[in-house]
Formats: structure tokens, C-alpha cells, sequence
């Protein structure tokens, strides 16, 4: 093959959802409406826990972690795929795009690895009460937190760098509204092997790994539960948990829908519709999961408006 058909691309085509021009502002309002509330939705969970002294535990501080997480995660798509919609292009730039791969690797690698912490959390809570204060002091939860950054930012950069090394044809389509690691890798024309060896035993480790802790973490919780004598105090020990569980499997489920329907389909459309519910849908979700299900938020919560009200009165006056 020449070497002008064999090179690295100057940009890539997103396609998206679909080509139709009338269902475009459709598409545009849809995202932007989702966009918005998951800001809104993560901030809050983070403006309310920071001013809140009882909620600064290590339960919470990693929920403030994931809030911030899930922002930065939504944000490395949503806007690109809204301007593209808007200037009416398709065009992302091949810069641009290994750009979108690594911090679309990094914030999803750290919300697998702070839901496992969390996981840790729940588990030292319940089955060790009283050794709770001494296992997760603030220094250990600092050091969770940062391991879970170091882990995440080395492999996102193993993951572009694999890529950087890869040349491309001329047929440069991407079958997503964002650049996902395996499609790219896919219409690579050069030897694409060593990127997916380096995927499939990064996703068995970094995946099968944290999954495995956060299934080993809730047998012993369930296991601890069961020992618990009254009703009352079951109820209030798994109600703990209820939220974290409700977040990991919509995770692994929406995250496990995107490769199962890659494997499973070439379509453009259910593709670009799985990876919504991944990287869209699921950050969305999680402020209200642990919103609705949690008293300590709620009151929290509601203690912030009132306090953002009581300032606004005193401002206009």
C-alpha cells in the first residue's frame, strides 16, 4: 500500500446518531438537556457535601470525588458533539480526537477504580464498625484517591500512545459521537495486534480486577448483614449500601452494552446508542441515585438552598 493512502489522517469523521438534518435540533436539545443536568446534578452533590461538616467522611468524600469525575467524564464528549451539531460538521481533528481517547480512558478508568474504593468503604463500615475511624482515616482515603489517579493517567497514556503508533486509511469514519478507543483501532491499516492485546489484558485487569474486589467486598457485607439480629438494624446496614449498588450496576451494565453491541453490530446508530447510555446516561443518573436514596443528601441539600436563599435575600436588600 502507498504511503498516501497509508498515513497518519489529519481528522476523523464522528457520525453520530444520525445524518437526518431535521433530526438534528431534536438530537441537540436531547444532549444539551442531559448535559445540563448532569452539571447541575454532580455540582450540587458537591456544593452540598462541602458545606455540610457532617457529611466530610470518607463515604462522602469519595462521592465527591465521583460527582467530579462524572462531570469532567461527560465533558470530554457532549460539548465537541454539540459544536459539531451546531457548525452542521462531522469533522473532529486527528489531535483532537487521541486527545478525546485519553481523557475518555482516564475519567471512566477512575470511575471503575472510585467505585471500588467506595465498595472498601462500605465494607470496613459494616463489617469492622469499630475499627471503621482507624481504617479509613483521611490520610488513607487521600491515598485511595490518588492511587486511583496514577493507576488511571498511566493507563490512558498506554492506551494513546498504542494509538499514536498506529497509521490509518483513507477510510476514517467513526461510527460514534465521540472517538472510542476500539473503533479507531479498527480502521487502523497498520498491524493493529499489539493495541488489542494491550486492550483485552488491560480490561481483564483493570476491569475483572476492581469488579471482583467490589463482588468479594459484598459477599462479606451480605455475609455481616446476615449475622445482625434485629430487622431495624439490617434495614439501616444495607440501606448504606443500596445507592453504591444501584450506581455499579448501571456502570458495568451500560459499559458492558457498548462492547456487546460493537461485537454484535457494525450499526452506526445502536453503537452511537449504547455508548450514550454509557458515557451519558449513567453520570446523569448518579446524583439522583444517591439523592433520592440518601436522608444525609437530602437534608444537605436543602440546608444549601436555604442558605443560597437567605444570601440572595440579603443581597437585594
Amino acid at each position: 500500500m502507498g504511503q498516501r493512502n497509508l498515513t497518519r489522517p489529519s481528522e476523523f469523521l464522528l457520525l453520530g446518531f444520525s445524518e437526518e438534518s431535521e433530526l438534528q435540533p431534536l438530537i441537540f436539545g436531547l444532549f444539551l438537556s442531559m448535559y445540563l443536568i448532569t452539571v447541575f446534578g454532580n455540582m450540587l452533590i458537591i456544593l452540598a457535601i462541602s458545606s455540610d461538616s457532617h457529611l466530610h467522611t470518607p463515604m462522602y468524600f469519595f462521592l465527591t470525588n465521583l460527582s467530579f469525575v462524572d462531570i469532567c467524564f461527560t465533558s470530554t464528549t457532549i460539548p465537541k458533539m454539540l459544536w459539531n451539531i451546531y457548525i452542521q460538521s462531522q469533522v473532529i481533528t486527528y489531535e483532537a480526537c487521541i486527545t478525546q481517547v485519553y481523557f475518555l480512558m482516564l475519567f471512566a478508568g477512575l470511575d471503575d477504580f472510585l467505585l471500588t474504593v467506595m465498595a472498601y468503604d462500605r465494607f470496613a463500615a459494616i463489617c469492622h464498625p469499630l475499627y471503621y475511624t482507624v481504617i479509613m482515616n483521611p490520610k488513607v482515603c487521600r491515598i485511595l484517591v490518588l492511587v486511583s489517579w496514577a493507576i488511571s493517567v498511566l493507563h490512558s497514556l498506554l492506551q494513546t500512545l498504542m494509538v499514536l503508533r498506529l497509521s490509518f486509511c483513507e477510510e476514517l469514519e467513526i461510527p460514534h459521537y465521540f472517538c472510542e478507543l476500539n473503533q479507531m483501532v479498527q480502521l487502523a491499516c497498520s498491524d493493529s495486534f499489539p493495541n488489542d492485546l494491550v486492550i483485552y489484558i488491560t480490561a481483564v485487569l483493570l476491569a475483572g480486577g476492581p469488579l471482583t474486589g467490589i463482588f468479594y467486598s459484598y459477599t462479606k457485607i451480605a455475609s455481616s448483614i446476615h449475622r445482625i439480629s434485629s430487622a431495624q438494624g439490617k434495614y439501616k446496614a444495607f440501606s448504606t449500601c443500596v445507592s453504591h449498588l444501584s450506581v455499579v450496576f448501571l456502570f458495568y451494565c451500560t459499559s458492558l452494552g457498548v462492547y456487546v453491541s460493537s461485537a454484535a453490530t457494525h450499526s452506526s446508530q445502536s453503537s452511537a446508542t449504547a455508548s450514550m447510555m454509557y458515557t451519558v446516561v449513567t453520570p446523569m443518573l448518579n446524583p439522583f441515585i444517591y439523592s433520592l436514596r440518601n436522608r444525609d443528601i437530602k437534608r444537605a441539600l436543602k440546608a444549601f438552598f436555604r442558605m443560597a436563599a437567605i444570601k440572595r435575600t440579603l443581597v437585594l436588600r
